[in-house]
C-alpha cells in the first residue's frame, strides 16, 4: 500500500455522531440496505463523472468503461464497493464524510417512528446513506481520488464509527471510490458471493451501469488458482428506455425506491416516450407519502434529467409546475443539448412545450387513481391535497382539471374528512341550483355549526366546508367548475336565486321594510364597528351573524397577511339579524337606549365569536354581559 502523509484525526460533526450512534446500535433489522445505499452512491458518482466529461473529457484519464465493482474477502472478512466515477479530494472527504449539510441528522430523528425496518429504510432520503455502512462494519475504510486530480493527490479516510475520523493522503494510480467494510463479528453472511448477488438482483439490478461481482470458479487440484474474472450480476440498462411490455411492476418499484429514497411503493406511475417533434422519455412516479421537506417551497426538487441517457441534472424543476414538486422521475430528451444549464433550460422553448406535457401526463395519472382507486387516491389527497391547492393559482391552463382532482369536506359528509369532489357535489345539487356554496373558517368544528349554514341546513343544500390555511386564498382564483361559480356563503348579501321561491323573496322585502327603523336604531348604537346593518336571509335559529363585504378579505386572508408582516387593508363586517328571533324581539321593543346599545353590543361580539373572530374590546364585552346578568337576577 502506498506511503500515507498528512495524516490527521479528525471528529464528526455532532449531528454525525448521533446518527453513527444510531446505526451501530438500532438500525439493524434490515442490515441488507447498507448494499443498496453505497451501490446507489457510486452510481450518483459515475453519472457525476460523465457529465463533467461532456466538457472535459480529459476527466476519463482514458478509461471511458463506467462500472461498480462489489467484492468481499471471506479470510479477512471485508465487503468492498469500488467504483472509478468522480471520486473524492481530501476536502471533499472531510466535508461529505465527517458533517451532514443542512441538518440532514435532525429531520432523519424527527421522523423515525419506532419501527426499526421502516427507520432503516429512511436513510437514503435524508442524504445520510453512506453511514449506513456501520450497521454491518465496525471500520469503515474509503480510498479515493477525484478525476482531473494527479495519483500522489489520493486520499484515505478511516473510521470506527466513535467519533472521530483519521485521513491521509496517499497515491492512487486510478481515479474514484473504493469502500472497504470490515464487518463485525456475526455479519460473515455478506462476505459471501450469493449473497451479494441477491441483494444486487433485488435493489439494483435496475441501475444504468454495470454492477459486477466476481465470477464463482473453482481451480483443479493441483493447479494454482484461476486470474480473477468479473461477470456483470444486473441487467445495466437505463429502465424507461426499454418497452413497458418488458417492465414488471416490481421492476417499477423498486426503480422509484432509487430515484425516491423511499422505502415504500409508489401509489401510481406513467411509463412514456414521445416521437414526433419533440422525441423523449419520462418515467413519473406519485409517491405514497410526504417528502420532509414539502412545504418547503425552496427546497430542491424536480426530475432527474438525462440527454441521450446520459445524466445532466439531478434535481430538474423546469420541467413540472410547483405544485406537483412531489413528483419523483426521470426525463431522457433528444433535443436539449447535453450542455444545457439551470439558466438554459428556463429559457429554452422545447421544456416550455415537455413541461406542458408532463403536466397534463401526471394530471391524467392522478385522474386515473381517484377514478380507479378512490381508497389511494384518499390518502394521496391526505398526503399532498394542501400542494395540490397552489395549482389553480400557478397552472391557469389546467385550472379545471386541478378543480377536478380537489377534495374538500362538506355538510354531506360527517367527520370533517376532505372527500367531496366538486364533480360529486354537483352531482347531489338542488333542482335549479346554478352556484357551488361554500364556507371557510379556522377549524371544522366552527365551519360546521355556523349560523351562515342554518338557511341551508333548512332548504337541504350542500355547502363545502373549507378549514386550511391556503382555502380562502385558493377560492380567489377559482372562479367556476363546470359552468357553476363559487359562493362565499359568509359574504355579501345572500342571493339563493332560483332556490328561494316567490313567495319567499316577497316575503323578506316586506320584513325588511318592516325592520327599517330597527336597523336605522342598531346601525347608530354600533357606529363604526360595523359598515352595514341588515336584515338577514342566512338565519333560521341564531339571533345575528357577521357577514363580510363582497370586497374585503376574509378571516384566513387577513391572518395569513398579519403572520407575514404585511399590512392588512382596514374593513369592517356587516352586521345581520334575524327578526324573527326573541333576542331581536326583544330588542326592538326596548325603550332605554342605554339598554338598547349594550345589547346590541353583546349580539355583535357573540355574532364575531361564532364567526371564530377575537374581540376587539374583550373587557367591554364581559362589562355588559355582567350587568345584563345582575338586571336579570334582581
Amino acid at each position: 500500500m502506498s506511503v500515507e502523509t498528512q495524516k490527521e484525526t479528525l471528529g464528526f460533526q455532532t449531528e454525525v455522531k448521533q446518527l453513527l450512534h444510531l446505526m451501530i446500535h438500532s438500525l439493524y433489522s434490515n442490515k441488507e440496505i447498507f448494499l443498496r445505499e453505497l451501490i446507489s452512491n457510486a452510481s450518483d458518482a459515475v453519472d457525476k463523472l460523465r457529465f463533467e466529461a461532456l466538457s472535459k473529457p480529459e476527466l476519463l484519464e482514458g478509461g471511458a468503461e463506467l462500472k461498480i465493482r462489489v467484492s468481499f474477502d471471506k479470510d479477512a472478512k471485508t465487503v468492498t464497493i469500488e467504483d472509478n466515477g468522480i471520486g473524492m479530494s481530501r476536502e471533499d472527504a472531510i466535508t461529505h464524510l465527517g458533517t451532514i449539510a443542512k441538518s440532514g441528522t435532525a429531520d432523519f430523528m424527527k421522523n423515525l417512528s419506532g419501527d426499526q425496518k421502516k427507520d432503516s429504510h429512511l436513510i437514503g432520503q435524508f442524504g445520510v446513506g453512506f453511514y449506513s455502512a456501520f450497521i454491518v462494519a465496525d471500520q469503515v475504510e474509503v480510498f479515493s481520488r477525484r478525476a482531473g486530480l494527479d495519483a500522489s493527490e489520493g486520499v484515505h479516510w478511516s473510521s470506527k464509527g466513535e467519533g472521530e475520523f483519521e485521513i491521509a493522503t496517499i497515491d492512487k494510480a486510478d481515479r474514484g471510490t473504493r469502500i472497504v467494510l470490515h464487518l463485525k463479528s456475526g455479519e460473515d453472511e455478506f462476505a459471501d458471493g450469493w449473497r451479494l448477488r441477491n441483494i444486487v438482483k433485488k435493489y439494483s439490478d435496475h441501475i444504468a451501469l454495470p454492477i459486477e461481482l466476481p465470477k464463482e470458479q473453482a481451480a483443479a487440484e493441483g493447479e494454482e488458482a484461476p486470474a480473477q474474472e468479473w461477470e456483470v450480476v444486473n441487467r445495466a440498462s437505463a429502465l424507461w428506455t426499454r418497452p413497458r411490455t418488458e417492465i414488471k411492476d416490481e421492476e417499477y418499484q423498486e426503480f422509484y425506491k432509487h430515484i425516491g429514497h423511499d422505502y415504500e411503493n409508489p401509489l401510481s406511475w406513467s411509463h412514456n416516450k414521445v416521437e414526433g417533434k419533440l422525441e423523449y422519455s419520462s418515467l413519473l412516479y406519485v409517491p405514497a407519502r410526504a417528502p420532509f421537506d414539502l412545504y418547503q417551497r425552496e427546497a430542491p426538487k424536480g426530475l432527474k434529467l438525462y440527454v441521450q441517457r446520459v445524466f445532466v441534472m439531478d434535481q430538474a424543476e423546469s420541467f413540472l409546475p410547483l405544485y406537483l414538486r412531489f413528483i419523483k422521475g426521470v426525463v431522457d430528451s433528444n433535443d436539449l443539448s447535453l450542455n444545457v444549464s439551470r439558466e438554459i433550460l428556463q429559457k429554452d422553448p422545447i421544456i416550455d412545450s415537455m413541461k406542458s406535457a408532463l403536466t397534463k401526463r401526471v394530471l391524467d395519472m392522478l385522474e386515473k387513481l381517484a377514478k380507479n382507486e378512490p381508497e389511494q387516491y384518499k390518502g394521496f389527497w391526505k398526503n399532498f391535497g394542501q400542494v395540490m391547492k397552489e395549482g389553480p393559482a400557478e397552472d391557469f391552463a389546467n385550472k379545471e382539471k386541478i378543480a377536478g382532482l380537489l377534495r374538500f369536506a362538506s355538510t354531506h359528509e360527517e367527520g370533517g374528512e376532505q372527500v367531496v369532489s366538486l364533480a360529486e357535489y354537483l352531482a347531489r345539487a338542488k333542482e335549479g341550483q346554478d352556484k357551488i356554496y361554500y364556507l371557510t373558517g379556522e377549524t371544522y368544528a366552527q365551519v360546521k355549526n355556523s349560523p351562515h349554514l342554518e338557511v341551508f341546513r333548512k332548504k337541504g343544500i350542500e355547502v363545502l366546508l373549507l378549514t386550511d390555511r391556503i382555502d380562502e386564498w385558493l377560492m380567489s382564483y377559482l372562479n367556476e367548475f363546470d359552468g357553476k361559480s363559487f359562493v362565499d356563503v359568509a359574504r355579501g348579501d345572500l342571493d339563493l336565486g332560483n332556490l328561494d321561491s316567490e313567495e319567499e323573496k316577497k316575503e323578506a322585502e316586506e320584513v325588511a321594510k318592516a325592520k327599517e327603523g330597527l336597523v336605522e336604531r342598531i346601525k347608530a348604537s354600533l357606529g363604526d364597528a360595523v359598515s352595514e346593518v341588515r336584515v338577514s336571509h342566512r338565519l333560521t335559529d341564531s339571533p345575528a351573524i357577521l357577514a363580510i363585504g363582497e370586497a374585503d378579505l376574509g378571516m384566513q386572508m387577513r391572518q395569513i397577511l398579519e403572520a407575514s408582516g404585511q399590512k392588512v387593508p382596514d374593513s369592517k363586517p356587516i352586521f345581520e339579524f334575524n327578526p324573527a328571533h326573541p333576542l331581536i324581539e326583544k330588542l326592538d321593543g326596548e325603550q332605554s337606549e342605554e339598554r338598547f346599545g349594550d345589547l346590541s353590543h353583546i349580539l355583535f361580539d357573540q355574532a364575531a365569536l361564532a364567526a371564530g373572530d377575537s374581540l376587539k374590546d374583550p373587557a367591554a364585552y364581559v362589562r355588559r354581559l355582567n350587568k345584563l346578568l345582575v338586571e336579570l337576577s334582581v
